[in-house]
């Protein structure tokens, strides 16, 4: 009879795993303590990108000055994040381009949408930093977990073949240590890819929402250079 709590302990499996299997099982776990820290990462600067979005859209829609919100967004006092730094990014085109004489309205706004786009562009780069990672341990894990239970599996069955006979006490420690290489592999994958969609769906609405305020905004500055 198999005494379950020395043979097959956890830990004990692990300590006495082949050299392989543990190499597999220090890879998945490394794997996993990274996409932890960089899901706890993401859940901060997107939490962060949201909260600064709703406020400047506040002050933006209350009625503000634009030229108040350009001065303070440009004063050094802060880095402007987001939404803030695309709005100092464009009103800072257009007013350069404005102050040439005879400018065109279409090259007026076209130049504050691309020097919009480009921040908006690195503002999203920023934001979907590290995603890249979660989505490669999500899909990678499961697949290094397997190596290491075959692996480990099949040391097993080699281990046999100097028995004259084969009981079920003396095979399952064996697979035990195998089939642990994929439980490592699901527990590292599994938070990854529900943290992977989770944070891209949550940048595409933020993505959204700032191409909504550039259209907006270009809007509003296209009325000003008309009058």
């Amino acid at each position: 009879m198999l005494n379950l709590s020395n043979d097959m302990a956890i830990l004990s499996l692990i300590a006495h795993a082949s050299i392989i299997v543990k190499i597999v099982m220090g890879i998945l776990i490394l794997a996993s303590m990274m996409s932890w820290w960089y899901i706890f990462v993401k859940m901060f600067t997107v939490r962060r990108a949201k909260s600064q979005a709703e406020e400047f859209e506040r002050e933006f829609w209350g009625g503000s000055d634009l030229v108040g919100l350009y001065q303070r967004a440009s004063a050094g006092q802060y880095e402007p994040a987001g939404m803030e730094k695309i709005f100092e990014a464009g009103f800072k085109e257009y007013l350069k381009l404005k102050s040439r004489s005879g400018a065109d309205i279409g090259a007026l706004m076209d130049g504050t949408r691309r020097a919009m786009k480009a921040t908006f562009q690195r503002e999203l780069d920023f934001l979907e930093a590290h995603l890249s990672f979660l989505a490669t341990v999500g899909s990678v894990s499961p697949y290094i977990g397997l190596f290491g239970t075959v692996w480990g599996i099949m040391n097993s069955f080699r281990s046999l073949t100097n028995m004259a006979q084969a009981t079920l006490a003396q095979v399952a420690p064996g697979m035990a240590e195998a089939l642990i290489a994929t439980a490592i592999g699901l527990f590292a994958a599994i938070p990854a890819v529900i943290a992977y969609n989770k944070y891209t769906a949550e940048i595409d609405r933020l993505a959204n929402r700032y191409e909504s305020f550039m259209e907006e905004f270009t809007n509003i500055l296209q009325r000003q250079a008309v009058h």
